[in-house]
């Protein structure tokens, strides 16, 4: 069974979110982080320190 990449993230972080129950700043600021980083001089260094 194959399933898509953004379907398995949606599902992981709908359960984290239920079960964990982090604040919504917390989990903004990380998706926020997140998207700034994979635009960032260091997205190449993470990119390769990932695989």
């Amino acid at each position: 069974m194959s399933v898509p990449l953004w379907l398995a993230l949606i599902i992981i972080g709908y359960l984290g979110i239920k079960l964990i129950r982090p604040p919504l700043w917390f989990v903004l600021v990380l998706l926020a982080g997140g998207y700034l980083l994979a635009d960032s001089l260091l997205a190449p260094v993470i990119d390769s320190a990932t695989k």
